[in-house]
């Protein structure tokens, strides 16, 4: 069981992530920090100096695999408490880290703003969506990103620009020395034709294609150049094989699900299967577009 202590914050020791991931697996963390507020972060962050690389920034626990071995460092939890949307004038909106990204496809479509559509595919928060440049049904964050508000490694909150940044595949390249994203600014355009709403489609779409329902982190890879990632995980035969309980889907073969009782063992293994039986069967190596952190057990 999770331990309080005594301290101004909320903060717990030995706290299982896999209550805190969508593939339901993963080790203790040694502390999990839910800060209440942007300012509460940054003077945790100033009080306890930690090591950047030693925190692991959590929002719904989507394309995050933690080994079974758990984290010694610090987890901080940005959802619900940076969660917030702020509406402001010309098609802008202030989104924080927490907040998901499938709630900013529907409160932008109801405020009569488009643009933000494809958010609706995305089964993360804005904070990772920024940091891996996410994208679904063919669009991606950082186009629409007009500023962003960040911590530093001294606990210092900066608002910096998008042009600070270089956006590719899956990646984002920017100034050295940030801890992590607290927020960001979009630029949305205004709805011009309100009959048209194509979230539903897009949903619709989804359900019909993903195994939602099931426990996964989204899509296991990235898409080579010029092809899909999917299509040659299935040339390869490999719907429905296992390690364990981790399978991957026979509805989309991009997808391993946790059939049960997995572990982040069993997951990791089976995509190093994938890897080499596709590396073997077409000659490409695919690159995981999950992030992978923890010890072994």
């Amino acid at each position: 069981m999770a331990a309080r202590f005594s301290s101004p914050y909320d903060i717990r020791r030995q706290v299982l992530l896999a209550g805190h991931t969508t593939w339901a697996v993963g080790g203790p963390v040694r502390e999990l920090f839910t800060p209440a507020s942007e300012g509460e972060l940054a003077a945790f962050w100033q009080a306890r100096r930690p090591d950047p690389a030693d925190v692991l920034w959590l929002g719904l626990g989507s394309n995050l695999l933690v080994r079974d071995g758990g984290l010694r460092g610090l987890a901080i939890a940005t959802h619900p408490a940076l969660g917030g949307v702020e509406f402001q004038p010309q098609g802008r909106v202030w989104l924080g880290a927490g907040t998901p990204c499938a709630k900013v496809a529907r409160q932008t479509r109801r405020r009569g703003l488009t643009g933000a559509e494809f958010l609706a595919g995305i089964p993360g928060t804005i904070g990772g969506a920024l940091a891996m440049n996410a994208g679904a049904f063919g669009g991606e964050i950082w186009p629409l990103v007009r500023r962003v508000r960040v911590l530093d490694a001294a606990g210092r909150i900066h608002e910096r620009r998008r042009e600070d940044y270089t956006a590719g595949y899956r990646e984002l390249r920017g100034p050295a020395g940030d801890a992590g994203f607290l927020a960001a600014q979009l630029q949305l355009a205004p709805l011009t034709d309100e009959a048209d709403d194509p979230i539903r489609p897009l949903l619709a779409r989804r359900a019909a294609t993903q195994p939602l329902g099931e426990r996964s982190c989204g899509s296991v890879f990235r898409n080579p150049p010029g092809d899909h990632a999917a299509r040659l995980i299935e040339a390869a035969g490999l719907k429905g094989a296992a390690v364990g309980e981790a399978v991957v889907s026979p509805k989309h073969a991009n997808f391993i699900i946790n059939r049960g009782a997995a572990s982040a063992l069993d997951i990791e293994r089976l995509i190093g299967q994938v890897r080499a039986t596709v590396a073997a069967h077409a000659g490409v190596v695919l690159r995981p577009e999950v992030r992978v952190v923890g010890e072994f057990a």
